[in-house]
């Protein structure tokens, strides 16, 4: 199983991921695919999200049963604690303070 979120992807990007994916809600495509095609679709979306941001998830055998990357500026930052893909949530920025 794999899924790809966008936040803020062109439209032409999003056109090109239906082509392989399924999209089951604005910016959420699933579909099910080798690692090789899985890191083909990636790419496109590397050199497709402009300013937008992006993340993958597909199922894995370790101890979660998943993985996932991300792509451009979210406040969900993947951190690794022993061995384990955790995520911390960043401070929302503040414009009246300095």
């Amino acid at each position: 199983m794999l899924v790809i979120v966008l936040e803020n992807a062109p439209p032409r990007l999003r056109g090109r991921l239906a082509i392989w994916l399924l999209e089951i809600r604005a910016g959420v495509y699933v579909g099910n695919y080798s690692a090789k095609v899985r890191d083909y679709i990636w790419d496109q979306v590397e050199k497709g999200i402009e300013d937008g941001n992006a993340v993958m998830a597909w199922r894995n055998n370790n101890e979660a049963g998943f993985d996932f990357v991300t792509l451009g500026t979210n406040r969900r930052s993947p951190t690794e604690i022993d061995g384990a893909k955790l995520v911390s949530f960043l401070p929302e920025k503040r414009e009246d303070v300095p």
